[in-house]
Order: C-alpha cells, then structure tokens, then sequence
C-alpha cells in the first residue's frame, strides 16, 4: 500500500524525521490560507498522487505548462498554482501516458538548500536484511544514477539482530561528502527512517531529494513510504491512510473479494490458482506471443462466488480480449471448479474467448461438464495446449 507525500512526512515526523512545515489543500482557497499559515517568502505548491517525477511532470490539460511542483513567492500565487493542478491530469514517468487527477495538493515552507541528497531504505532479498542506499545524486531517480554512475550510490545492510548503529551512519555520511554537525544530523535522520521502517512494517522508504540546508541541517524535502500489506492487520491506522482514488478499481474489488489481482497492460486475462501457477501461466502467454493482462490468484478454495467476482473484474477491463482459466484441482475438486466456472460465464454473458485447462482431482469430469455446458468454452489439455489456444481463439475473434 502507497501513502502520499504529506502523510508519510506526518509518519516519519514522529520518528524524529526532520519536514518543512506544510499543509494540505484540496482547493485553491484551502491553498490560499495554507500558504498564509507558513512563514514565507517562499513556498512550494505540490501535487500530491502516488507517482515520482511529479516535478519534472506535465498536465494534460497544458502540456507545454509548468509541472506539478511548483515555486511560488507569495499566497496569491500559491491560489493560483492551485487551480492550475487542481482536479487535472499530471502524467509522469511513473504514471504512465494516462497520467493521475490531483486531487489534493501539499503547501510547503521553503528552505535554504546547500546540497541534495539521495536516501532509501528496503528489505535486500539477498540477505533478508534492511538496506540503507544513499547517493549523492539527490533529485535523480535513483535507477538513473546506477545506470550512469554506480560508483555514487553507497549501501549498507542492517544487522536485525544489533540494529541500526552509529557508526553506519557516519561511514555512509562521509562517504557522501558531508562534513560538521551535518554527520550528525544525518545519523538521526537514518535513525528515524530505520525505526519508522521496522515499526510500521514498511516495504520502502524512499527520501528524495534529502538536502543539507544552509546550517548545516538536514531534511526529508520529499519522502515516500509504501508498506507490506500482509502486516497491514497490525496497522490499522495505516488503513485508514488509503487513498482509494490512487488505486486501480479493479484491484480494490478483488480484495474484496480476497482475490488477489495486478492489472498489467496485456489482452489475455489469466485466472488461476496459486502464485507460482499464475507466474508459469503469464510466462507461456508470453512465449506464445500474446501478453498477460493481470496476474489473478482464486486462491486454493475457490468458490463460485470468488470466480464470478474474478470474471466480473476480468472482463471491467476493455483491454482483455480473451481469458485463459488454469487451475490445478487439488484442495478444490476440478468438477466444482468447472461448475463454477460454466456458472459465471453464464451469469457475466461472457463475450470474449475462454480457454480452461484442469488438472488434479476429478479432471475428467470437470472437462466433461464444460464439453456439455452449450457455451463456448474450450477445453485445453496442458498448459502449453491452453495457451496455443486462447492466442489464436483471440487473433480468430479478431478476424
């Protein structure tokens, strides 16, 4: 789960984190008296949408305009940088050519930058440890500066078992450079991320720019936060933290339906139990030639009503020109499977190409009861027969 600049400056803020001080608009008014509320002379206007590159981003709506963080010297620019964002569409890098509406903006303080800096922290699948990454590079995106300059990013990993000491922070500040009391205040600023990171069972924090301010001060200029949803059961106040406008509609149904569903930009939908399953299924898609539009588990105990939601949210995708439902029948009988799936194709009007393969207990009999539906779904045998099968049922439609 994501969360908005604002929000995750409020978290890390309470970790010790050094923010500007700022406030949230969500009109050009609410900007207006933001803006008023903060010191000056300068401030900084900042869509908020769960998407990087925002400044160097443009509107839909002016695409030769400025971006969506904006430097404004007075409130009566801060209103009217407000209704230039405001309910617009800011495409990114990250938010693809679709682009986000922003619906909320963050009214900031300014500051005295001297340097900026590049500051994350992840769990490192080699070691099962946190990392810290830390550049130089401060304002880049981070993907950027390891193409071009992998010398410049600098990492350590953090013992689960001492923690985050001193002594890392002071080895990665001077390896960035800095120099006085700004060694210090990195360390508390790596402290506060570290245990903001542990605490709320983060997935990435990630501070960009993070800049050394004319005192030799530090702080977090921007900062995102996402967080592992299989502890959000912990974390209820995280919950409540969701921006349900930034997430993909079909991707809230389907956990409500405890499916668990990504969209990706593909025209065959694949249904399928079991994450290794799904992962093979999207592979031979591919080799096939065809591209995956969604990675969706049923989970092992597929019910009629979790595959009528999963065709349901299939099918509310216009990409999705034919669906490929694999499942291996082992917890779930492959006859009720079948069932259900003669069911729902029923109850949805299914109008797009389906291709099922079954395997496991009582195969035979879930193939005979979709042979003997009447609809037109096709049995597959394996699963490189499914696939062969649904890409050209979808080049048949097509022609």
């Amino acid at each position: 789960m994501n969360i908005h600049e604002y929000q995750a400056k409020t978290l890390l803020k309470g970790y010790g984190m050094p923010v500007l001080e700022g406030r949230v608009a969500r009109s050009s008014d609410e900007a207006l008296v933001a803006a008023r509320a903060l010191p000056g002379p300068v401030y900084v206007v900042k869509s908020q949408i769960h998407a990087g590159g925002r400044g160097a981003g443009r509107f839909k709506e002016d695409p030769n305009g400025k971006g969506g963080v904006r430097l404004v010297k007075s409130p009566d620019e801060a209103e009217a940088a407000a209704r230039a964002m405001l309910d617009h569409t800011l495409v990114t890098k990250q938010t693809g050519p679709a682009g986000r509406v922003v619906r909320r903006l963050y009214i900031e303080a300014g500051c005295d930058i001297k340097q900026e800096l590049y500051l994350s922290l992840l769990t490192d699948r080699e070691t099962g440890r946190i990392a810290i990454i830390a550049s130089r590079e401060g304002g880049m995106e981070i993907e950027e500066v390891a193409a071009h300059s992998p010398e410049k990013i600098l990492n350590q990993t953090i013992d689960p078992a001492l923690g985050f000491s001193d002594y890392q922070g002071r080895l990665l500040a001077e390896g960035l450079g800095l120099r006085g009391k700004s060694i210090a205040h990195f360390t508390k600023v790596l402290r506060a991320a570290y245990q903001a990171f542990v605490a709320l069972d983060a997935a990435v924090i990630e501070i960009n720019p993070l800049v050394v301010l004319g005192d030799g001060g530090l702080v977090a200029l921007d900062a995102k936060m996402s967080f592992d949803d299989n502890a959000l059961f912990r974390h209820p106040e995280l919950e409540e933290l969701r921006d349900p406008t930034e997430e993909d509609p079909k991707e809230l149904e389907a956990a409500r339906h405890g499916l668990s569903y990504v969209a990706l930009d593909g025209n065959i939908g694949c249904m399928v139990n079991g994450a290794g399953l799904a992962m093979a299924t999207m592979d031979i898609i591919k080799l096939e030639g065809a591209e995956p539009a969604n990675f969706l588990d049923v989970g092992g105990g597929a019910t009629k009503e979790r595959v009528v939601a999963a065709f349901k949210i299939l099918l509310s995708d216009k990409n999705v020109e034919g669906i490929l439902v694999n499942i291996f029948g082992g917890i779930m009988r492959c006859d009720i499977i079948a069932s259900a799936v003669v069911e729902a194709s029923r109850e949805v009007q299914l109008n797009v190409p389906l291709v099922v393969r079954l395997e496991g207990t009582n195969v035979e009999l879930g193939q005979k009861l979709i042979d003997e539906s009447g609809l037109p779904i096709i049995n597959a045998d394996n699963l490189s027969d499914a696939a062969r099968k649904i890409v050209a049922a979808v080049k048949g439609a097509r022609n």
